[in-house]
């Protein structure tokens, strides 16, 4: 299964072009690619590799080194930064986390977008409710982040204060579920 996961990233990857091009898809898009993505059940890096808004997610995740930590039992929820989230960064920063030299930094902020357990987008709006108003996640990585209501949308704000919604929700995966977010959450 490994073998197969590893050829589905290399063939998105060349697919993508090796500058790792993003493409931008209109909401309704992405809500199709998604059902599509739902029929089968994949782990969560088979479903982000066979999604095209998830290109750089995917090149990152492989250059960090955790294809096998996401293809593993889980569960985990991965609140999954879609390429125009990575294009909202300082222009360069994406091309430089990819760089071996980086893979430590670049495997705290992957992992700052990943939980242990499987939490639907229900679950995550209990504990919202529950709570106050705002939910505190711990993350893999070991860090926080804060889930909260806007305007009817889940908001994700991280430890330095930058905000992220959530903009398409429960994302079938063999061992867990993704949520699409708007934008990269950083720890410290």
């Amino acid at each position: 299964m490994f073998k197969n996961l590893t050829k589905a990233i290399l063939v998105t990857l060349l697919i993508s072009g090796t500058t790792f091009a993003t493409n931008h898809t209109d909401p309704k898009k992405d809500k199709e690619i998604v059902k599509k993505t739902n029929e089968t059940e994949e782990t969560i890096v088979g479903v982000a590799a066979s999604n095209k808004n998830f290109t750089t997610l995917v090149a990152a995740v492989k250059a960090a080194g955790l294809v096998d930590v996401l293809s593993g039992e889980g569960p985990f929820t991965v609140f999954a930064p879609v390429n125009s989230a990575f294009d909202k960064l300082p222009q360069g920063t994406v091309g430089t986390l990819l760089k071996p030299e980086n893979k430590k930094l670049l495997t705290a902020i992957l992992t700052y977008h990943v939980v242990a357990g499987k939490f639907k987008a229900k679950d995550v709006l209990k504990a919202i409710k529950a709570n106050g108003g705002k939910f505190v996640i711990k993350t893999v990585q070991g860090g926080k982040l804060t889930a909260s209501l806007q305007n009817g949308n889940v908001i994700l704000t991280d430890a330095k204060g930058n905000t992220s919604k959530v903009i398409i929700t429960d994302v079938k995966a063999s061992n867990g579920v993704v949520h699409a977010i708007d934008s990269v959450v950083m720890p410290k």
